[in-house]
């Protein structure tokens, strides 16, 4: 017997019957064999794993552009928080683990440099729009891999397209990373902000800390636990009434503390500027985008190409880009 199919027997005897069962997949846009040893959502976890875009994310901003420190999250940090949480809610709720796994691993490969700052730039430069989920999107079907993509199942690249905006994902292993992703960047981002003395633990709402609790650990494990309690058996991912009001109103604080127009910003609108001159250089110079990027001009269109460069790029790199192209070099005898 293959360890796929046993796998897949025991989905369907162990798991919840609201779980996606890796046998019930919609499957892939291009068929292919099944492996003998994983099942689908494994293979596209590994798949991400693997991925250069998945590499690239650890020198990609959260919320601290260029920290001077070695303890600040980073997009990758936060992307393994995330699935350290919806892990742990998927397994308590007897949901897909592998499916939820590989949509939390994937779910901000598009995001740009300097976090949402870049985002920003892209969405308000683009005749179309930019989003960091409709990019992930693109990047596992369309770029990776010298552009033939990673082919991802049906139901991963919902759950990453889904994990924010107004849609929500098809499966509840999307919905469960869809609470884990605001988990853990609600309680890394005031540990940061802490750290980088833009806020202290005195100034966090009372009426959160009674209700979710002081500390990083105390407010992930409430929040946690009040999932599971609230979804268990059910066709649902919920929080109950105060929790949810509770870590609603943590989020507002953060915003309005630490997100938008705090010293941890300080430096977003030097990206800003930054990401903004690289796009308008390379639409006016398209020349200058790099030669597997100029191929796809005729399929993609100019625009499309820019954006999928500069987003792509980690932080490091759109520096480095820039000064390429603005900052003189020394002249050398």
């Amino acid at each position: 017997m293959k360890i796929r199919t046993y796998t897949e027997e025991l989905e369907r005897k162990n798991l919840s019957p609201y779980a996606k069962c890796s046998a019930d997949s919609r499957g892939r846009t291009l068929p292919e064999t099944p492996c003998d040893v994983r099942t689908d959502f494994q293979r596209d976890r590994d798949r991400i794993i693997y991925s250069k875009a998945f590499r690239r994310l650890k020198h990609k901003t959260q919320v601290f552009i260029s920290p001077e420190g070695d303890h600040y999250r980073t997009r990758l940090t936060h992307t393994l928080e995330v699935s350290q949480i919806a892990r742990t809610i998927a397994r308590s709720l007897r949901l897909n683990e592998d499916l939820t796994e590989a949509i939390a691993l994937g779910h901000d490969l598009g995001h740009t440099p300097f976090g949402h700052a870049g985002e920003r730039v892209l969405n308000k430069l683009s005749t179309s729009g930019f989003r960091h989920n409709d990019h992930s999107v693109r990047v596992v079907s369309c770029l990776e891999k010298d552009r033939k993509g990673l082919n991802l199942t049906y139901e991963v690249i919902d759950g990453i397209k889904c994990h924010t905006g107004s849609q929500m994902p098809i499966t509840l292993e999307g919905q469960v990373v869809r609470y884990a992703d605001k988990i853990a960047y609600i309680n890394h981002d005031i540990e940061d902000a802490i750290r980088g003395g833009v806020i202290s633990e005195s100034d966090i709402p009372e009426e959160c800390v009674r209700t979710l609790g002081k500390t990083s650990s105390e407010r992930i494990n409430t929040m946690i636990t009040d999932m599971i309690l609230s979804s268990s058996d059910q066709n649902r991912v919920s929080m109950s009434g105060p929790v949810q009001e509770a870590t609603t109103k943590l989020r507002s604080f953060m915003f309005d503390k630490v997100y938008v127009g705090s010293i941890a910003k300080k430096e977003e609108a030097k990206a800003e500027r930054l990401i903004q001159e690289l796009f308008e250089t390379f639409m006016k110079r398209p020349e200058m985008l790099p030669e597997d990027f100029r191929r796809t001009f005729d399929a993609e269109g100019l625009e499309q190409v820019v954006l999928d460069y500069i987003a792509g790029m980690t932080d490091r790199y759109a520096v480095k880009k820039f000064k390429e192209i603005y900052v003189p070099v020394s002249w050398l005898d």
